[in-house]
């Protein structure tokens, strides 16, 4: 896997928090490699959740699993940035691994990983109506909405895979070799537990320690 900082969090959750227009429903120029080395170019639309792409070539659509796909990188025209993802093995149960499709953000000895989907949530909202002899009146109902959500994940040079939850006491548990230093330059720099950029910042510090 590259190490680089992949900038598609700058402004990835600005664009798109509560569009309806998701990256995962929009056609991206790129490049998909099979699990057999074999190579395909064209527009490529994925679905995370349910671990496929489709790929376009010459007006003729196919569809692959994550467990055909070795790697597939796209060129978000959104952002203007490249984006990479792995069908990497995920331990469902204890001894049960099957292949799913991951983003990585940084690459590195500890590598940063998500998986995105789309979520649906009810907003409250209120019917008002005008005054009244008898006064104002409204009446609750909600509304739903839909806004992309992350799931973030560690990749250790071993290859195991750490779900993380989210959680501030839980994070410093994945740099373990350098857990004072990174504690240290999260207070410093007030990096956020729950930020895609802050942990990019972090997860590349990290890696930065390790190589020096």
């Amino acid at each position: 896997m590259r190490k680089g900082l992949l900038l598609f969090f700058l402004i990835h959750v600005g664009i798109h928090g509560f569009s309806q227009d998701f990256p995962s429903e929009i056609w991206h120029s790129g490049k998909l490699v099979l699990l057999s080395e074999d190579t395909i170019v064209g527009k490529i639309k994925y679905d995370i959740q349910n671990d496929l792409i489709q790929i376009n070539v010459k007006n003729v659509l196919q569809t692959y699993s994550a467990r055909k796909i070795l790697y597939f990188e796209i060129y978000d025209e959104t952002i203007e940035s490249h984006r990479h993802f792995y069908a990497l093995p995920y331990k469902v149960q204890a001894n049960y691994e099957v292949p799913l499709l991951f983003e990585a953000l940084y690459e590195g000895h500890l590598s940063l990983l998500c998986r995105e989907e789309i979520v649906t949530e009810a907003s409250p909202q209120y019917n008002s109506y005008p005054y009244s002899p008898y006064g104002y009146g409204g009446s609750p109902y909600n509304q739903s909405r839909q806004r992309l959500s992350y799931k973030y994940y560690f990749l250790e040079e071993g290859g195991a895979i750490r779900d993380y939850h989210m959680k501030r006491s839980e994070l410093l548990s994945f740099f373990k070799k350098q857990q004072q230093k990174v504690k240290q330059y999260i207070k410093k720099n007030r990096l956020k537990h729950d930020s895609m950029r802050d942990l990019v910042r972090v997860t590349a510090y990290y890696n930065a320690l390790l190589d020096s």
